[in-house]
C-alpha cells in the first residue's frame, strides 16, 4: 500500500534533484556531498563568514529553496549556517567575554507574502539555532538582483529597524552575501539601537567582485 501510494504520489508531484535534476530525489548523494561545510571569512568592519560559495550546486538548492517552495532544503543547508555560526561565535568569544545573539536579517514584507516563510529563520531552526528577532523592514525596497553595488546599497537604505538593544552583542545571519549591502544596513539598523555588532555569518557568498563590500 505504501509502495502504492509512492507511485501515485511521483506522478501528481515529480521530484528532482535540485543541485542536478536527478529524477525522484530532493536531492541526490552526490549533491548533498557538494554542501559539506568549508568556511571562509570575509574581512571588513564587521567580518562576514561563510560556509559555501554561492556557486553550482549550492547555488541552485539556494534558489530552490528561496523561490521554489522546495522547503524541505532547509535541513540539507542548515549545516552549513551553523558551520559558519560556529566559526563567528568561536572568533568572537576567543576575544571577549559574554554570550552573542543571532539575529536573522527581516524578509521583506513582498518576499513573505510570495513564500509564506522567511529563508533565514527557516534554516536557523533546522539548524537547531536560536534566534532573536531584533530587525524589522520599515519600508519596501526593489528587488536587488539586477542592481550594482552602489545601487544595492541606495536601495536598501533606511529600509531596517531594530528593538532597542543596549550592549546585546550580535552575529547577524542572513542566507547569500554578495556586496554587502543588506548586512551593511542590518548593521546600521542594529547599533542605531544600541547594539554591538560582532560578526555576521551566512549560508553562502558569492566571488568578491573588485569594489565589493562585505555583507549581504
Amino acid at each position: 500500500m505504501r509502495e502504492a501510494l509512492a507511485d501515485a504520489l511521483a506522478l501528481l508531484l515529480p521530484t528532482s534533484c535540485a543541485g542536478c535534476d536527478d529524477p525522484d530525489i530532493a536531492l541526490c548523494e552526490r549533491c548533498a556531498a557538494a554542501l559539506a561545510p568549508q568556511v571562509v571569512r570575509r574581512p571588513g568592519e564587521v567580518p562576514v563568514w561563510s560556509a559555501l560559495a554561492f556557486a553550482g550546486v549550492a547555488a541552485r538548492v539556494i534558489r530552490a529553496l528561496k523561490e521554489d517552495g522546495r522547503t524541505g532544503l532547509a535541513r540539507d543547508l542548515a549545516c552549513a549556517l551553523s558551520a559558519a555560526v560556529a566559526e563567528a561565535s568561536a572568533s568572537v568569544l576567543a576575544s571577549a567575554r559574554g554570550d552573542v545573539v543571532l539575529v536573522p536579517v527581516p524578509t521583506s514584507r513582498a518576499a513573505y507574502r510570495r513564500r509564506g516563510y522567511r529563508v533565514v529563520d527557516l534554516v536557523a531552526r533546522s539548524a537547531g539555532l536560536r534566534t532573536e528577532r531584533l530587525l524589522r523592514t520599515v519600508r519596501a525596497s526593489a528587488d536587488q538582483r539586477a542592481l550594482g553595488a552602489e545601487e544595492r546599497r541606495r536601495n536598501v537604505a533606511g529600509v531596517m529597524r531594530s528593538r532597542a538593544a543596549p550592549g546585546v552583542r550580535v552575529i547577524v545571519l542572513d542566507d547569500v552575501v554578495t556586496t554587502g549591502a543588506t548586512l551593511a544596513e542590518a548593521v546600521r539598523a542594529l547599533r542605531a539601537a544600541g547594539a554591538e555588532v560582532v560578526g555576521a555569518a551566512t549560508i553562502a557568498a558569492t566571488a568578491r567582485r573588485s569594489g565589493a563590500h562585505s555583507g549581504s
